[in-house]
């Protein structure tokens, strides 16, 4: 174990373009899952856990490392299943999402897994717990699922997303109006939440589940206007997302000549300085941690009057 954890914090140090690493895990059943490792801070024997009144169900208790308090979530009841019982053999992945540090209780960690993200595919249709992915790979032929944590977060603490008093009423996108805001995001949950604190801005806006179907739709609609500024006038995007990442979609943008003068704000909750090199690196104009509606509102609103 001891060596998985010594892996875990080399490579969260690691800047990929393109690629993940992936800690592969299991909840109750063989099932195995996984979650980039860049959101993950360290992993841990499941500590003695303190309950707590008025509590989330989903919450099994507080755990205290290294002079924090973190809540731990049981993400197998999380997404539907049966609780981990065995929680002296059970682990946590303690992860950042969100400017938030949660802990997931999880079953059992395997190993960490070094994948490219065209490899990462949307979650199939019809599964019963469909609704908790937002991405499948394959791995030694095993489906290894990728669960939208933005999802069972909100569930058990739903975010504000409507904007202050003092930035709603400071609204002005200057020139931009009649033209649309595009959003990238693979997880429904965070488009909505995207979605609802741009509104008041009062602009239309188009939505698309990854990087790969963002980059064909904003193709069309510059071969329709000539210049995709004509019509779009920031892109929000999201950095994790199956088939073609945040990052590999804003140098296609960059690299393209009818697309290159869009406007490209990087939205995501992953953590840590690499993202400022990587925006740096790829060309992003913004970059805006996940998730604050008045940050993110102002940010848009400020490359719209650009």
């Amino acid at each position: 174990m001891s060596g998985i954890l010594d892996s875990v914090n080399q490579r969260t140090q690691l800047v990929g373009q393109n690629r993940l690493e992936l800690l592969l895990f299991r909840l109750n059943g063989r099932q195995r899952f996984g979650i980039n490792v860049f959101k993950v801070r360290e992993v841990l024997q499941c500590p003695p856990l303190t309950s707590m009144p008025k509590l989330n169900e989903l919450v099994r208790g507080i755990a205290h490392i290294r002079g924090q308090t973190i809540s731990v979530i049981d993400l197998s009841m999380a997404t539907g299943g049966k609780k981990i019982a065995d929680l002296k053999n059970a682990f946590i992945i303690i992860a950042e999402y969100n400017r938030s540090v949660q802990g997931f209780l999880v079953g059992s960690v395997e190993r960490i897994i070094n994948t490219n993200w065209d490899a990462i595919m949307p979650p199939p249709q019809g599964t019963g717990r469909a609704s908790y992915l937002t991405a499948v790979t394959e791995v030694e032929n095993e489906l290894i699922e990728i669960l939208d944590v933005e999802k069972i977060l909100n569930e058990i603490s739903p975010l504000n997303t409507d904007l202050s008093d003092e930035i709603a009423g400071d609204i002005d996108v200057g020139k931009s109006a009649g033209k649309m805001i595009f959003i990238a995001d693979d997880s429904s949950v965070a488009r909505n939440q995207v979605k609802k604190a741009l509104t008041s801005l009062g602009l239309e806006i188009e939505m698309a589940k990854n990087g790969l179907e963002a980059l064909n739709r904003l193709k069309e609609i510059a071969a329709e206007t000539g210049d995709i500024t004509d019509r779009v006038g920031v892109l929000v995007s999201d950095i994790e997302m199956p088939e073609m990442d945040g990052y590999t979609l804003t140098a296609e943008i960059k690299n393209t000549p009818e697309l290159q003068k869009l406007h490209v704000v990087l939205h995501t909750s992953l953590s840590g300085v690499f993202n400022q090199a990587m925006v740096q690196k790829v060309g992003a104009d913004d970059f805006i941690a996940k998730f604050h509606p008045d940050e993110l509102a102002t940010a848009v609103q400020k490359w719209l009057r650009t």
